[in-house]
């Protein structure tokens, strides 16, 4: 016998963990990619607006969302994770960059211009 992956009455099902909202997606770690957690300065499709990203933190689930919270408090601005990559509002990349060294990561690179 299959697996159920929709259901009339609650729709979507994950095949992995069973449910309409998957609890295995939020827990699975993050692809560490190279190595390198990466921040850069993003402008495109914000209307002007700087957003600093930061990307290849080799955290996944509550552990990403920790460290978005603790860095949110020390740059004093708001942020969202979306997709695995963290984003906090305005230019935060010189505090962020000190804070992740603080925090012991050694290969926090900055990116583009």
């Amino acid at each position: 016998m299959g697996r159920l992956v929709y259901s009339t009455a609650s729709g979507r099902i994950c095949p992995n963990c069973q449910q309409t909202t998957c609890a295995c997606k939020s827990l699975s770690q993050a692809s560490p990619g190279d190595g390198n957690v990466r921040i850069r300065l993003e402008t495109k499709g914000r209307k002007g607006k700087g957003v600093t990203v930061i990307s290849g933190v080799p955290l996944g689930g509550t552990e990403l969302k920790k460290l978005l919270k603790e860095l949110k408090q020390k740059t004093s601005t708001g942020g969202a994770i979306k997709d695995g990559v963290m984003e906090l509002q305005g230019d935060q990349r010189d505090k962020v960059l000190l804070l992740l060294n603080n925090r012991g990561y050694t290969s926090v690179k900055l990116a583009g211009g």
